[in-house]
């Protein structure tokens, strides 16, 4: 009884069994498919292109080095901007108790779902000319708008929040115990924060720079209406993409395959770094 238990046991292991699909499933993973196919088609399609055409070959006379370099530069600048002001505002956002403060965070968080146009539209409108502090800043000098400090100004507003808003997460998970035993041996202050808290922290911290980095460097509407399109002075890589689409499509292609490949290498970092800074089960 047992032998014909074993084999009979032995001969369904080995019988393929049929595969059971209901219509429900079907449908679900068709709906996944075309989603996936949607959202990877267009950047597969831009790259083909952009090998096929070789528009590495005209890229000098195009404007895209101008455009890079500049690109480069201005991120650079925005990026230590966002950690020079948005640090401390995070750690309070983390760690302090204040009125008003889930109005606070949602305002911060505004520009990332704000259209860019309506966000260049309220840079122009502050630091304009006709602006509300723009003739302050012109009886000291300052002219903002059409300016590569204006390229600044426009990524930082659109970009900060996300260093912001990972910052203050990452502040929140330190383990208060770990700043506690810290503090019995003398720790204090400054010292607790850069030598506790911030190291703790320093992952989450790096992510969310990695994604500003990468959203000001894709940074087009806010520049465009506050900043303009000039070449060498405000023209960053998006806007190179816009000005010479007509004209030079090879070109705008290359930019294009450009911003992508620094996007992909930004979301890979800051996907590595989330990952590695998750608690290990």
């Amino acid at each position: 009884m047992i032998h014909i238990f074993t084999r009979a046991r032995r001969q369904s292991l080995h019988d393929p069994q049929p595969l059971r699909v209901s219509f429900g499933q079907v449908i679900v993973g068709l709906a996944g498919v075309i989603g996936l196919l949607f959202l990877l088609l267009p950047v597969a399609v831009l790259a083909i292109e952009g090998v096929r055409a070789q528009g590495w070959l005209n890229a000098p006379a195009s404007g895209v080095p101008q455009a890079i370099t500049l690109s480069v530069a201005t991120t650079f600048v925005t990026s230590a901007l966002t950690i020079l002001f948005g640090t401390p505002l995070a750690y309070l956002l983390a760690r302090w108790r204040f009125p008003f403060k889930r109005l606070i965070n949602l305002l911060i968080e505004l520009p990332i779902v704000l259209p860019p146009a309506v966000a260049g539209l309220a840079l122009l409108e502050t630091f304009g000319r006709r602006g509300a502090f723009g003739p302050a800043l012109e009886t000291v000098g300052v002219n903002l708008p059409f300016t590569t400090a204006a390229v600044v100004l426009a990524q930082t507003f659109v970009s900060a929040p996300f260093f912001i808003r990972s910052a203050q997460v990452g502040f929140q998970n330190v383990a208060r115990h770990i700043e506690d035993a810290a503090r019995v041996d003398g720790a204090a202050g400054w010292v607790l924060f850069r030598h506790i808290t911030l190291p703790l922290a320093s992952r989450a911290l790096v992510a969310g720079l990695v994604l500003s980095w990468a959203r000001a460097l894709g940074e087009f509407g806010a520049t465009i209406l506050f900043a303009g399109s000039l070449q060498g002075r405000t023209q960053t890589m998006p806007l190179l993409i816009y000005n010479v689409l007509e004209r030079d499509l090879d070109a705008a292609i290359w930019t294009g395959l450009l911003l992508i490949i620094m996007a992909v290498i930004a979301l890979a970092v800051a996907s590595w770094l989330r990952q590695t800074d998750e608690p290990a089960e």
